[in-house]
């Protein structure tokens, strides 16, 4: 009898469920499937919940509101599976509640200086929600808007694609927006997010998924004691509001991550940019040899062996420590509180306040042009050692 199976999954909200997909082969261990959820009414429409299953047990729990991860279900060396992500008992929480839980972060991800940029000569004007800067597209970004939704199984993936049309102007943003993400989950416990858009007139586009990682589990009360390794020689160095000054050698300063390091071993050296993010809350600039696919980090929880190695076609991935994290006021799905630096995120895109670095030297433009297709890949692989 299988020594690794998948035991009783509650799903986080309570409605009707209905199994939209899945895909057998002879031997394997679980279905391939996809089930439908009903939640419960938002300001857009009706929202539903996806669970998404490989023949491995792993299961990933995605809303269309948001496009949000709910519950990521990942196994450790023994074979015991645990959420490994951070979010909300219930729908009222989502959208009552903002610290971008597993949300889709858009239509510009992590801080606009100001909330201004040019953009062929025009300025424009967005809402300066985290301080007097743009934070992840505004009062009312990607996270808080219903998606439409479409399933799908294949032979080695389960899928769901979220599409959304942003009009011209919405939180300020110009150019009529048609977005499309679609989460996958392969029979290589791969978690891969393709992210596409066009639009009708130039505009500027960053996004991301914004999951909290805790890989001994969600509710467990810290990551300090998880082992990173970021592939970057450089980082983005800001100011006290979290804005870039400069790229910045990450040698002798404890940025580096070329080796594997206790994320709480260095966190609270008195170090400037340690202080201006009250933690790590910074864009690292990833080493790659060639276009495509490059290795980003490698997480690992030495008690449980549970490990994420994150690739990605986008030249920056935001390393933050759960440094606002609500606290006891705002419980875990299984009821401890979520403590300062009990989650952290791995946020892949290009850099902070880009919009007004165009030109510079490695700096990635975040320009979209009619007839251009943006398009972003991100592989999240879970495995146990």
């Amino acid at each position: 009898m299988p020594t690794h199976r998948f035991f009783g999954i509650v799903s986080l909200f309570a409605g009707t469920l209905a199994i939209v997909g899945c895909s057998t082969k002879p031997g394997d261990e679980t279905a391939m499937s996809i089930e439908k959820t009903h939640l419960g009414a938002t300001p857009d429409g009706n929202a539903s919940l996806y669970a998404l299953s490989n023949k491995n047990g792993m299961k990933v729990m995605i809303t269309d509101y948001g496009g949000t991860v709910t519950q990521i279900w990942a196994k450790d060396r023994n074979g015991i599976f645990k959420n490994v992500v951070l979010g909300y008992k219930s729908l009222e929480d989502y959208l009552e509640k903002s610290p971008y839980f597993g949300c889709i972060t858009g239509r510009y991800a992590n801080r606009i200086a100001d909330g201004n940029f040019t953009l062929d000569g025009k300025s424009y004007s967005l809402a300066t929600n985290n301080g007097k800067n743009h934070l992840h597209g505004g009062v009312r970004g990607f996270d808080k808007c219903l998606w439409d939704a479409n399933s799908s199984v294949a032979e080695d993936a389960v899928s769901v694609a979220f599409t959304r049309t942003s009009p011209d102007g919405e939180e300020g943003y110009p150019g009529a927006l048609f977005t499309k993400v679609t989460y996958s989950l392969t029979n290589d416990d791969e978690l891969r997010i393709d992210y596409e858009a066009t639009t009708d007139n130039p505009t500027i586009l960053n996004l991301t998924n914004h999951s909290y990682f805790n890989l001994a589990g969600e509710g467990s009360p810290t990551i300090l004691d998880h082992e990173l390794v970021i592939n970057a020689d450089q980082f983005v160095a800001t100011d006290d509001t979290n804005i870039p000054t400069e790229l910045a050698d990450v040698n002798g300063t404890p940025m580096d991550f070329r080796e594997a390091h206790l994320i709480g071993a260095r966190i609270n050296q008195e170090d400037e940019q340690l202080t201006f993010g009250l933690g790590y809350d910074h864009t690292w600039v990833i080493k790659r040899d060639a276009p495509g696919l490059a290795h980003a980090i490698t997480l690992h929880e030495p008690d449980s062996g549970r490990t994420l190695e994150i690739l990605t076609d986008q030249p920056g991935i935001q390393f933050y420590t759960g440094n606002y994290l609500p606290g006891p006021s705002d419980p875990s799905k299984g009821g401890a509180p979520y403590l300062h630096r009990s989650g952290l995120c791995l946020e892949t895109q290009v850099f902070p306040d880009s919009p007004n670095h165009q030109g510079e030297e490695g700096w990635k433009t975040c320009v979209l042009r009619p007839g251009e297709i943006y398009r972003h890949v991100t592989v999240h692989k879970f495995s146990a050692r």
